[in-house]
C-alpha cells in the first residue's frame, strides 16, 4: 500500500505516482507491514505558494485537542460519571446524623406533674451489615461504567482528530482549486482582449470573440464557486480548531497504515475504543441484574443513638418527689431486619427491566462490531481507491498537457482553431481539479482508517502541546473519598470562543503559475 505525502496548497506534487517503499512498523508488539509512498521531483510543478508556512497539522490537533469543546464537554461528561463510583460505595459505609428538638407544651391536664418543656441534641450511628450485595454489585457496575467512559472518551479524541485533518486538509484543497481557477481567469481575460483586438483588424471572427466570451464567463463562475467553497471550508476550520487557519503546511505521511484489509479488520476489533466502551457497558449491565435481585432479599443494619435532654425548668415538684430529673442523657444500641415478604411484584419487575437492559447492551455490542468491521473495510477501500484515482488524474493531468501542447502547435499551422485550445485548457484544469482532490481523499480517508483501527488517539500521535489529560487521575482523586463537603471549585470554560474570529475570504497566498497555461491561447501564424 502506498502512503501519499500530501502536499494541497503547496504544490500540485509530482504528477508521476511513485514506486512504493516496503517499510515495517512496530506498535504495542505487532509488527505491521506498510508501504510509505515517497514523492519524487516533477518536471513541471504547478502552484507552490511563495508564502511561509504559519501552522502545521500538528499545531491543528494540538490546539483542537486543547480547546475544542466538544471534547471538553467529553471530559466533563466523563468526570460525572466518576462519582458515580463513590456514589454507589456511600450506601455500605457507616452514616451518621444529629438531632435537635425544642418543644413547649401549651397545655397539658397533667402540667402539675410531668415537665410542659423538652430540649434535646441527639447524635444516631448507622452501619449497613447486609443488602443483598446491592452495594457491591453497584459498585462494580460504576466501575466498569467508568472504564466504558474512558474508552467511549477516546474514541472522542479520535473523532475531533478526524474532524481536524478533514478540516486542515479541506483547506488546503480548496485553496489549491482557488488558484487553478484564477489562474485560468487570467490567462482567459488575455485571451479575450487579444481576440478581440483582432477582431478589430478582421483577423477574427465574431464567433471567436463569442467563444472567449463564453468561456471566460465560464471560468468566472467557476472561480466564484471554488472561493465560496473555501470560505466555507475556512468556517468549519475555525469550528472545529478554533482560530483561522493561516498558511497551511503540507501534512506529513500517515503512520502505521496495514497492508491489507484482514491486518486493518482485526487491528480494528481489537483496539477500536467505541467497541471496547460497548463490551464494557455489557459487562456492567450484569452487575445491574444483581443489584435488582438484592431487593427481595432481607436487608440488616446495626444502629447506636445517644441524646442529651433537658426539661427546661419545668419538672414540677411532683415530678421531681418522683424522681425526674430535669436533664440527662439516653443511649441506644439496635439492630433492623427487614425481610421483604410481598412488594407488589416491583423486585420481579425491576430484575425484568435490567434483564431486557442487559440483553440490548449484548446487542449493542455486535451493533458496534459491525460497524467496526464495516467502518475499517469500508475506510481500507475508499484509501486504496483514493490512491487509484491519484495515479488515474495523474495520468490524465500528463495527457492533457500534452494534448493542450498539441493543440497548440496545430493551431500555428492553421488545424486548430482557438476554440479547441480552450476546450483543451479547461480539460486540463479539470484534470489537475480532480488530482488534487483526489489527494485529499486519500489522506482523510487514511487517517479515517487509523481512527477506525484504534491508532488515531493523543498517544498515537504523539501530540507535544503540553501534557495529555488522563481521565484516570480524576478518578483516582474522587474514588476514595468520603467527605461532604469536598466540592470541586465552580466550573470555568477550557474551551475558546471564536465570536472575535473575522470571517473568512477567499484570498490565497501567491502561488508559482503553471507556465504551460502563461502561453498565448492563439499561436497560429496570424498571432505572431
Amino acid at each position: 500500500m502506498r502512503l501519499t505525502n500530501l502536499l494541497l496548497g503547496v504544490s500540485l506534487t509530482a504528477l508521476a505516482v511513485p514506486a512504493a517503499a516496503q517499510t515495517t512498523t512496530t506498535r504495542t508488539g505487532t509488527t505491521v507491514p506498510v508501504r510509505v509512498q515517497t514523492a519524487p521531483p516533477t518536471a513541471t510543478p504547478a502552484l507552490a505558494p511563495a508564502a511561509q508556512p504559519t501552522t502545521t497539522l500538528r499545531d491543528a490537533l494540538v490546539q483542537a485537542y486543547n480547546t475544542n469543546p466538544d471534547l471538553a464537554g467529553e471530559r466533563a461528561n466523563q468526570r460525572a460519571n466518576d462519582e458515580n463510583v463513590p456514589i454507589a460505595r456511600s450506601r455500605g459505609l457507616p452514616g451518621v446524623n444529629s438531632t435537635g428538638a425544642l418543644s413547649n407544651s401549651l397545655y397539658d391536664t397533667d402540667a402539675n406533674v410531668g415537665p410542659s418543656r423538652r430540649g434535646s441534641l441527639g447524635l444516631d450511628l448507622s452501619v449497613p451489615v447486609f443488602s443483598g450485595g446491592a452495594v457491591r454489585n453497584s459498585v462494580r457496575a460504576a466501575e466498569t461504567r467508568v472504564d466504558a467512559g474512558q474508552a467511549n472518551l477516546r474514541g472522542a479524541e479520535s473523532d475531533i482528530f478526524t474532524q481536524t485533518v478533514t478540516t486542515y486538509v479541506d483547506v488546503l484543497r480548496d485553496e489549491a482549486i482557488v488558484r487553478l481557477n484564477q489562474q485560468n481567469v487570467h490567462v482567459l481575460e488575455v485571451n479575450l482582449q487579444a481576440t478581440r483586438d483582432r477582431f478589430e483588424v478582421g483577423d477574427l471572427t465574431r464567433t471567436d470573440v463569442a467563444q472567449s466570451e463564453a468561456r471566460l464567463a465560464l471560468a468566472q463562475s467557476q472561480l466564484r464557486t471554488a472561493e465560496a467553497r473555501l470560505i466555507g471550508s475556512r468556517e468549519n476550520y475555525i469550528r472545529v480548531i478554533g482560530t483561522p487557519p493561516g498558511v497551511l503546511a503540507a501534512p506529513p505521511p500517515l503512520p502505521n497504515l496495514p497492508d491489507d484489509v484482514q491486518v486493518a479488520e482485526q487491528t480494528a476489533l481489537a483496539n477500536n475504543p467505541f467497541l471496547e466502551a460497548a463490551q464494557l457497558a455489557r459487562d456492567a449491565s450484569r452487575y445491574d441484574v444483581n443489584v435488582a435481585r438484592a431487593g427481595r432479599l432481607p436487608q440488616v443494619s446495626l444502629g447506636v443513638g445517644g441524646d442529651y435532654y433537658n426539661y427546661l425548668g419545668s419538672v414540677g415538684s411532683q415530678a421531681r418527689a418522683q424522681g425526674v430529673n430535669s436533664n440527662g442523657f439516653a443511649t441506644t444500641l439496635g439492630a433492623q431486619v427487614t425481610l421483604p415478604i410481598f412488594q407488589g411484584g416491583r423486585p420481579a419487575a425491576e430484575v425484568r427491566q435490567a434483564q431486557a437492559r442487559q440483553g440490548a447492551a449484548i446487542e449493542q455490542v455486535t451493533l458496534t462490531e459491525r460497524g467496526v468491521i464495516a467502518q475499517a473495510r469500508s475506510s481500507y477501500a475508499s484509501y486504496q481507491g483514493a490512491l487509484r484515482v491519484i495515479e488515474s488524474t495523474r495520468v490524465a493531468v500528463e495527457a492533457n498537457r500534452l494534448s493542450l501542447e498539441g493543440v497548440r502547435a496545430e493551431n500555428s499551422v492553421g488545424t486548430r482553431t482557438i476554440l479547441d485550445i480552450l476546450n483543451a485548457e479547461q480539460e486540463l484544469l479539470n484534470s489537475q481539479v480532480n488530482y488534487v482532490t483526489a489527494e485529499r481523499d486519500a489522506y482523510v480517508a487514511g487517517f479515517t482508517l487509523l481512527a477506525a483501527m484504534g491508532r488515531a488517539e493523543a498517544k498515537d500521535l504523539g501530540l507535544d502541546g503540553g501534557p495529555l489529560y488522563d481521565p484516570a487521575a480524576n478518578y483516582k482523586r474522587v474514588r476514595n473519598r468520603i467527605g461532604d463537603w469536598g466540592d470541586d471549585p465552580t466550573p470555568t470554560g477550557t474551551s475558546t470562543p471564536t465570536t472575535g474570529t473575522p470571517a473568512q475570504g477567499a484570498i490565497v497566498p501567491p502561488g508559482q503559475l503553471d507556465p504551460l497555461l502563461q502561453r498565448s491561447v492563439d499561436t497560429s501564424p496570424r498571432n505572431p
